[in-house]
C-alpha cells in the first residue's frame, strides 16, 4: 500500500488541514475537468473524503456525485455536495450499468490492494465514450529530486505499488477502457521535510517502496537528520492523472 492505512473515521476532521487544503483540491479538481469531455453530464468523486475536491469539480451542465467508504468523510463530504454524496465502497457502487459519463479517483488507488477492482466497477457504471481519471504513480511523484530524495533514492522500488501506471493500463484495457492523454498537477503544501520524512519512515508511510530492517531505517533517519533546513519543505510533488475511455 501507498502509505500507513489511516482511520479515515478519525481523520475527518483534520484531514484537509493535513493535505494540503484549498490550494491542493483545486489543481486536483482543475486537472480533472481537464479530462472530462465537455459533453460529459454526469461525474462521480470515488472515496471523496471531505469533498474538498468534489465540491470544486462543478462546471455547467455537469452534475456531480461524492462517494466514499468512511462515514465520516462521507457526512463531511455531504455538507459541500449536499444530497450528492453517498456512502459506498468503490467496489460495488449503488448504480446500474452504463450509467455515468465520467468517474473520477483521486489519491484512491495507492492506498489499496484491490485498485483493479475499483478499475473493473468504474468500467461497469461508465457509459460507452465515459471517462475514467485517476491518479497513478503516486509514490513517484513524490521524488522530487531533492536531498531528501539523494538519501532514499537507493531504497524506492515501485515494485509493490498498487497504483502502478503499467498496471492500471493492463487492468483499464482488460475491463473495455482505452487509454486517452493525461496530464499532471501541483500537490500544493506536500513539498516534503527532512524532520517529517524521518517521523513517517519511523512510522511505516513507505511500506510501498520501503522494506527495510529497523537498523537501515536508523542508518536513514540519522543521514536525513544531518540535513540543513530541517523544516523547510522540498518541491511539491506533480502527480500524474491518467485517463480512459469506455469503448463504444
Amino acid at each position: 500500500m501507498g502509505e500507513t492505512v489511516l482511520d479515515y473515521e478519525a481523520e475527518a476532521a483534520h484531514y484537509d488541514r493535513t493535505r494540503g487544503g484549498v490550494p491542493r483540491a483545486e489543481a486536483a479538481a482543475e486537472a480533472v475537468l481537464r479530462l472530462v469531455p465537455p459533453g460529459a453530464r454526469t461525474l462521480l468523486d470515488l472515496a471523496c473524503g471531505t469533498g474538498l475536491v468534489t465540491e470544486r469539480l462543478g462546471r455547467p451542465g455537469l452534475r456531480v456525485y461524492g462517494a466514499d467508504a468512511a462515514h465520516a468523510m462521507a457526512r463531511v463530504a455531504a455538507g459541500r455536495a449536499p444530497g450528492r454524496t453517498v456512502r459506498a465502497d468503490a467496489r460495488r457502487l449503488p448504480l446500474p450499468e452504463a450509467s455515468l459519463d465520467a468517474v473520477a479517483a483521486v489519491w484512491l488507488l495507492h492506498l489499496v490492494p484491490f485498485a483493479a477492482d475499483i478499475v473493473a466497477e468504474a468500467a461497469r457504471v461508465l457509459r460507452p465514450d465515459g471517462v475514467l481519471v485517476a491518479t497513478v504513480d503516486k509514490d513517484a511523484a513524490h521524488d522530487v529530486g531533492s536531498d531528501i530524495d539523494a538519501v532514499l533514492g537507493p531504497y524506492r522500488s515501485a515494485a509493490a505499488a498498487s497504483d502502478r501506471g503499467d498496471l492500471i493500463a493492463a487492468c483499464a484495457a482488460a475491463h473495455g477502457l482505452d487509454p486517452a492523454p493525461g496530464t499532471r498537477f501541483t500537490g500544493h503544501g506536500q513539498g516534503s521535510t527532512p524532520r517529517d520524512t524521518v517521523r513517517k519512515l519511523r512510522a511505516g508511510y513507505f511500506a510501498s517502496w520501503f522494506d527495510g530492517d529497523p537498523a537501515t531505517v536508523e542508518t536513514l533517519a540519522a543521514e536525513l537528520a544531518a540535513l540543513p533546513d530541517q523544516d523547510r519543505p522540498r518541491a511539491d510533488p506533480r502527480y500524474r492523472l491518467a485517463s480512459f475511455v469506455r469503448r463504444g
